[in-house]
């Protein structure tokens, strides 16, 4: 099953290691990683993506709340939530599929960032549904490189 944890943390050297470093102890694997400050420069959002069962993650998220660093932790498997995610993709282009491509980029309100001879490169946020649908759709043309942020997210409403 997959978890979104979220979990405040104090800004500092080696959060991020020693936080994926109790996943692996667990034998979690990590399928999206992101961390940044928040409106308070000394506190860092971190928000990890994994694959395990209630128990596996319920064990490591307690390992979590005890190391001094973690301020909040939520498992927000269970709760509402808004997500983004950030893609770059070059794709593959001739005067053939250009128009065809351009057109995939209106859909899905891409925008394009980058233009070669014989690529372009766009730019997509949005729910991972929508950004792994524009990855599916683009692979027939010929994706030559992509990157992904890897999820970010929030609890919805006043909490």
């Amino acid at each position: 099953m997959k978890h979104t944890i979220s979990a405040l943390v104090k800004n500092k050297t080696g959060v991020l290691a020693e936080s994926s470093a109790a996943f692996q102890k667990n034998k979690i694997n990590i399928t999206s990683i992101s961390c940044g400050e928040t409106e308070n420069m000394d506190v860092s959002r971190m928000v990890i993506c994994a694959e395990g069962n209630k128990e596996e993650i319920a064990k490591v998220t307690e390992q979590l709340k005890a190391m001094d660093f973690v301020i909040q932790l939520d498992d927000l498997a269970r709760k509402e939530f808004v997500d983004r995610e950030l893609v770059l993709i070059k794709v593959e282009v001739n005067k053939d599929t250009m128009s065809q491509i351009m057109q995939i980029f209106e859909v899905f309100r891409a925008d394009v960032v980058g233009m070669g001879q014989k690529t372009i490169t766009v730019e997509l946020s949005g729910d991972q549904e929508r950004v792994e649908g524009l990855i599916k759709i683009l692979q027939p043309f010929g994706i030559k490189s992509l990157c992904r942020t890897g999820m970010i997210a929030l609890k919805r409403g006043d909490e």
